[in-house]
């Protein structure tokens, strides 16, 4: 039998992984991922989910909240959200951003929820005005829920978390304030408690530096409040069974014991950098892929998908391409001729769009080895760039320097 890697040829040096999620993964939590399990009754193993628990909260800035991990990604995350603060046939908004807000609204109108959308304005944020519309509209308080995704990866837009959150409070209503915070936490400063934020949602393939495999939800007291009132019937994702205890019920079963291993590893890592020199860094080589990505649109051939400026992820950069190209082969090239790694477009965005991650694990020489084997990528196939776009990154990241 031949193991997927044998159906490769062999490339010597390292391969340049740039999606935005899995994300480079630390050396550090890879060799941490690889001691042996222990048994579940073993105190290291509840050791090790206090302190995963406690690098979360620091990171998402909270103090009182709980932490429910899960051994799922962020779509199972999602379904847990729903599942523990929404009962069939209740009320939840959740604003346009893109393909991942349109596909947690599938998903809880799956589920049997009553989605009210705010449109998605292609290459712009969240439209506050049209949310605090559909609240003032609610006079009798059905919406239990607002679900707002943070950074849609798809479209590489971030929206202003603070200024939804004022934007709900202003029209007095009392939904719930939720977050996704897949494509962000790690990469941009997030402040939970701060925000007034209720819940969130979140995993771990992303600025956390670990493999896909761990998802969480995190909930204040309101939050917990309604999740105790809410009749939906649940059992595996149900925060209630899963609140302070060992492992194994805190994971309503076997803990992922190697994922959580990796992923202490990684928050001492983050610890030790410093969150300040985290969001600096980010803040950096997203800038490096933006000056890259102007100097090549100046020949009319690609864009920002995002058409904000100031919304632009510091997590990734979707790049729109002109009609006739096919950023499928700009895709292949980069991986096969280059050894880039970079993702495609999804949802609507298909076809149309390919994506540098630039969040997790990077540092400058790898940021610009990646744009490099992306301009190499999209000049072998005739698509004019000019010369200048990793030239441009450069100077931008010998400024930042300064």
């Amino acid at each position: 039998m031949t193991s997927s890697a044998a159906a490769f040829p062999y490339f010597p040096g390292v391969r340049l992984l740039h999606s935005p999620g899995p994300s480079n993964v630390p050396k550090a939590v890879l060799d941490a991922m690889t001691r042996q399990p222990m048994d579940m009754g073993d105190p290291r193993v509840d050791a090790c989910v206090d302190a995963c628990e406690a690098g979360l909260k620091k990171l998402l800035g909270t103090q009182a909240a709980e932490v429910f991990f899960y051994a799922a990604n962020g779509h199972g995350a999602w379904e847990a959200m729903i599942v523990n603060l929404l009962a069939p046939g209740q009320k939840v908004l959740i604003p346009g951003t893109g393909h991942f807000s349109e596909s947690w609204a599938v998903m809880a109108e799956a589920m049997g929820a009553i989605v009210l959308r705010t449109p998605y304005h292609e290459g712009y944020p969240i439209d506050m005005e049209a949310v605090a519309q559909l609240l003032r509209d609610d006079t009798q308080h059905e919406i239990v829920a607002v679900f707002a995704v943070h950074t849609d990866t798809a479209s590489s837009t971030t929206s202003d978390i603070p200024a939804l959150r004022q934007t709900i409070s202003a029209t007095g209503h009392p939904a719930l304030f939720v977050v996704d915070v897949v494509a962000s936490l790690g990469a941009i400063p997030f402040d939970m408690d701060g925000w007034g934020i209720n819940a969130v949602i979140g995993a771990s393939q992303k600025g956390l530096m670990v493999p896909p495999g761990v998802g969480f939800c995190v909930a204040d007291a309101r939050a917990i409040t309604v999740c105790q009132n809410n009749p939906a019937p649940r059992f595996y994702w149900d925060w209630l069974r899963r609140r302070k205890g060992p492992s194994y019920s805190r994971f309503c079963g076997t803990a992922p014991q190697n994922l959580l291993f990796g992923m202490e590893a990684a928050f001492e890592l983050l610890e030790a950098e410093g969150v300040a020199r985290v969001y600096a860094r980010h803040r950096a080589l997203a800038g490096a892929v933006r000056a890259a990505v102007q100097s090549w649109s100046q020949a009319g051939q690609l864009d920002f998908l995002c058409r904000e400026p100031a919304a632009r992820s510091d997590a990734v950069t979707a790049i729109l391409v002109k009609p006739g190209i096919d950023p499928e082969r700009i895709r292949h090239t980069a991986r096969e001729k280059f050894q880039v790694m970079i993702a495609g477009g999804l949802g609507p965005f298909a076809g149309r769009v390919f994506r540098i991650g630039h969040l997790g694990d990077l540092n400058p020489a790898m940021i610009l080895g990646c744009l490099a084997g992306v301009e190499a990528s999209m000049q072998s196939l005739g698509i004019d760039v000019g010369n200048q776009g990793v030239r441009s990154a450069v100077e931008y990241l010998s400024r930042e320097a300064d």
